[in-house]
């Protein structure tokens, strides 16, 4: 079969690695995607098939023990992880969001005391910023670290939305300080709060509900986590520096979204692979529906968005590996590809007929895992506000 999305131009290692995944995804990955699925479980298999690959260190330095790949070899990697199955590149997205934090703004003391650990996946990484009444309004956040008369802090209040909430010991929480300047942006910060895996009380005073239930993206644990006067050092904020929390962040969403644009682009091939292979099976009228021009045109629009938002999630990768902006480019990365990733599941679901929705074919379980891209990492009206407000500054007249 062949592949729309090509690795012309990569190096040898990248090719490497690339091949590794892929034929970890069609051997472990996709014979269990669906059934797993189907019963929320936690793919524990694959998430240890994926330590030993060593996915989990594949950004992180060689100096801290992981392979010191770019975030366009993760961002390959990670479209090849989603067209198998969309849960399991969640497992990693945070993970890496906490680990880029970590290089970036961490302290040497904070590097070398999770970096290790995070690239063989001991240590696993979630992120949290929304809360439950803030949606896209990060300035809204209302959890606060209070300061203690021992220097230290603690911390109230309730997030969600947290991937990896049950799964992850190490949590990058952004929250209210009071410590900063007069603006809300600079009154923010970023603690690192330790955990045990698991849910309940899961350290003094951090408290894990249970996971949410989800119409897709099942199998990885989202969920809440509630602080309750939870005790934490001044050590633990990212950086050393109290106020610079909303920007971090913001940084680590930057990679948080060119994630969600190659998930979209993998389910995208996927769903594409499964509306073209069926498209040559079935017969009506006496030919293979593929011959009618009204399903040939559509497998040529479906090939061409799938082509078109890999390209903007590859362009948004490079430009952050060149240590550039690219807020625009990754937010046009996340839009498109998420938006295409709707368009073309839905093509392939149009194309099995009613067959695409019975749970038995593959596609029904597409169908409902890209509608989360058009929200995860932010909205695609969120995408078009920091495109728009860009472009108004770049055409200034």
């Amino acid at each position: 079969m062949g592949r729309l999305v090509s690795t012309e131009g990569l190096t040898e290692d990248q090719q490497e690695i690339l091949k590794l995944v892929r034929q970890f995804v069609e051997k472990e990955i996709i014979p269990v995607a669906t059934e797993l699925e189907h019963k929320d479980e936690y793919p524990t298999e694959i998430v240890e098939g994926l330590k030993e690959l060593g996915i989990f260190g594949l950004m992180i330095p060689e100096e801290f023990g992981g392979l010191g790949e770019s975030l366009l070899t993760y961002a390959l990697v990670v479209e090849e992880i989603a067209r198998g199955w969309m849960s399991v590149s969640g497992v990693i997205n945070t993970h890496f969001i906490v680990a880029y934090l970590l290089m970036h703004h961490g302290t040497d003391e904070q590097k070398q005391k999770y970096l290790p650990k995070m690239a063989t996946g001991e240590v696993r990484g979630a992120f949290s910023m929304s809360e439950p009444s803030l949606g896209s309004d990060v300035s809204a956040i209302s959890t606060k670290a209070t300061r203690t008369d021992d220097g230290g802090y603690e911390i109230t209040g309730q997030k969600m939305w947290l991937t990896n909430g049950g799964s992850s010991t190490l949590v990058a929480v952004l929250v209210k300080t009071d410590e900063g300047a007069e603006s809300v942006y600079k009154n923010m910060t970023t603690f690192l709060v330790e955990k045990e895996p698991g849910f309940g009380e899961t350290a003094q005073g951090v408290t894990v509900p249970g996971k949410i239930d989800k119409m897709g993206y099942k199998g990885i644990d989202t969920t809440e986590m509630i602080f309750e006067k939870h005790k934490i050092s001044a050590d633990q904020i990212l950086g050393g520096a109290p106020g610079q929390g909303f920007y971090q962040m913001m940084d680590g969403v930057e990679v948080g979204r060119v994630n969600v644009g190659a998930r979209a682009v993998g389910i995208a091939n996927r769903a594409f692979e499964l509306g073209i292979a069926y498209a040559q099976q079935r017969e009506t009228f006496g030919k293979p529906i593929a011959q009618h021009q009204a399903i040939l045109f559509r497998l040529a629009e479906m090939a061409t968005k799938v082509e078109t938002a890999h390209a903007l999630v590859v362009k948004a990768a490079r430009l952050k590996d060149a240590g550039k902006r690219n807020d625009v480019e990754a937010g046009m990365a996340k839009y498109v590809a998420s938006e295409y990733c709707n368009e073309v599941v839905q093509d392939s679901f149009r194309i099995h007929g009613g067959y695409g929705y019975s749970k038995e074919y593959e596609i029904e379980r597409l169908y409902r895992e890209a509608a989360f891209m058009l929200i995860g990492e932010g909205t695609s009206d969120i995408q078009k506000m920091i495109i728009g407000r860009a472009l108004l500054k770049d055409y200034k007249i």
